[in-house]
């Protein structure tokens, strides 16, 4: 039991299971390998009944934002994926200077009055690295409390143990046992020199007051752990289980970077993208992670099923994007705003983003019940400014399902649903396969005939224009491609007949003239 945090400063604390924790610190937008360590921790609690703990590292005054802050809540919302405790580290500023006043009692620790460091007082360790000032690490207790008692600012070092070939040592669930000698650890901050917390102390006595058990975060850590090791045992309580995680690299092998590769790394991205939260799970679970059967389509229960720390990998994982080029030629520098549908689509192709991700969204888009999916277009369709309802939707998304890989594809697939007048097309669409302008002509006329009278019910509308077809002596394809085109504007559409149905007679008849009228001309001209 630690004799610093004997008493939880949370009497919520609850559950015999393990207590994992996700703690970003609000320094910008949610970035996606911050989300997937969020996932892996959620999916470790969940899978062994534990409790999942947001905790904002905000003691970055200078750096934090709250804009950070709404961009770390608005994406974990959007993820689905909730928590059962919560904290700002900013609040428990006096846990953390408790811990460091127990740590300095022990004579583990003590008092810099340095300024700055200078190259006269610095001792090399490996690679040239800053150690310790010898001068204030061997400052008398009576000369370091004269002049901190006159006002003297000072910060406040570990006293890392440099006696004999002493050694850190700890074992990290993903990559083994780890060591390092204790000579050649920096004696790192505690309190800065303005009386704030360090990472290194706040994370720390934090964590030991909130009872974590498991720490899983990114690789990028793992050379902090041997300070925080130390730290614990300074502290007298049980060092976590750590697990690290391989880190997300570009295609070129650069670390995934806000700064460097921009909007592509933040998560908001991939919603306003027109991802599902749990598309976007499943694709960040399979960085740097993989199930013993190997499969990739995986909803969130059967990721809680199967998670385990055994099957997180050694090795980095590439996101495999495209870099977004703003209209300059420069990187794109920040997300379109969201809700800007016709934002997005320009700035975000679907050449944008990891092609695993676009194939594992459109797997789970088939997955959804037409309801389900009708319910997650219609704010897309909405927002770009089609007044459609809700019965409506429910009738066009069965007939694009199938034909989508991103919910704002659903703009382009079945924008002719929602318009009165089709926009501009070229009329030699309307000219079918080994014919010509008279034939189109010919067909439109007779299907025009044919649809006025005819029910606009699938297997009427089916048996008319085939009958009709026969009568004309032309092939099937040749009589559908021009209706298709006439009442969609492209070739490229849904099945005609569901079409034609959905579309209704009055808006079907009107666009058939429309065509006429603009074959008409053509033909008349030659």
């Amino acid at each position: 039991m630690s004799d610093f945090a004997t008493a939880p400063t949370n009497a919520r604390l609850k559950g015999s299971g393990p207590r994992v924790r996700f703690a970003p610190s609000p320094t910008g937008f949610l970035h996606v390998g911050s989300a997937r360590t969020f996932i892996f921790n959620w999916l470790y609690a969940r899978a062994n009944h534990g409790t999942m703990i947001l905790r904002l590292d905000d003691t970055d005054i200078e750096r934090n934002t709250e804009a950070s802050v709404h961009s770390i809540f608005e994406g974990l919302r959007w993820l689905g994926l909730d928590w059962d405790e919560e904290y700002k580290q900013s609040e428990r500023l006096a846990l953390h200077r408790r811990a460091a006043e127990t740590i300095f009692r022990k004579g583990l620790a003590y008092r810099d009055f340095t300024p700055a460091r200078t190259e006269d007082s610095e001792q090399s360790g490996i690679q040239g690295t800053w150690l310790f000032n010898r001068g204030m690490r061997e400052l008398t207790s009576e000369e370091s409390d004269r002049r901190a008692a006159a006002g003297e600012p000072f910060a406040l070092r570990f006293r890392v143990p440099r006696e004999g070939n002493g050694q850190v040592r700890f074992v990290d669930a993903v990559y083994g046992e780890q060591g390092k000698a204790a000579a050649d650890i920096e004696d790192f901050a505690l309190l800065r020199s303005d009386g704030m917390p360090t990472y290194h102390l706040a994370s720390c006595a934090d964590d030991a007051d909130l009872r974590i058990s498991h720490i899983i975060r990114g690789q990028d850590h793992l050379t902090n752990t041997f300070k925080h090791v130390l730290i614990f045992e300074a502290l007298a309580a049980p060092p976590p289980q750590f697990a690290h995680l391989p880190l997300l690299v570009a295609p070129d092998g650069t670390k995934l970077s806000k700064r460097r590769h921009g909007p592509v790394v933040s998560v908001t991205t991939y919603r306003d993208a027109g991802f599902l939260p749990e598309a976007f799970i499943n694709f960040l679970c399979l960085l740097g992670w993989s199930p013993k059967d190997n499969r990739e389509k995986m909803s969130r229960e059967e990721l809680v099923e199967i998670f385990s720390l055994e099957g997180i990998n050694r090795a980095n994982a590439v996101v495999n994007f495209k870099e977004i080029v703003s209209g300059d030629g420069g990187r794109a520098s920040s997300p379109v705003p969201p809700g800007s549908w016709a934002g997005v689509c320009s700035h975000y192709p679907e050449e944008t983003f990891d092609p695993k991700a676009v194939w594992l969204n459109a797997e789970h888009i088939r997955a959804l019940t037409v309801a389900d999916l009708s319910s997650r277009l219609l704010p897309i369709v909405s927002a770009a400014g089609f007044k459609v309802d809700p019965a409506r939707m429910g009738r066009v998304t069965p007939l694009i399902r199938e034909r989508i890989k991103l919910l704002r594809d659903v703009l382009t697939a079945a924008d002719f649903f929602f318009v009165d007048r089709l926009p501009p097309y070229d009329s030699a669409e309307l000219i079918p396969q080994k014919g010509d302008a008279a034939m189109a002509l010919k067909v439109l006329k007779k299907a025009e005939e044919v649809l006025a009278k005819t029910s606009f019910t699938h297997d009427a509308l089916d048996q008319s224009l085939r009958a009709a077809a026969l009568e004309l002596g032309v092939k099937a394809g040749q009589m559908f491609q021009p209706i298709r085109v006439a009442v969609c504007g492209r070739k490229n559409a849904p099945p005609l007949f569901e079409t034609l149905e959905v579309l209704g007679q009055e808006p079907v008849l009107a666009r058939m003239g429309e065509a006429i009228q603009k074959l008409a001309a053509g033909v008349s001209t030659q």
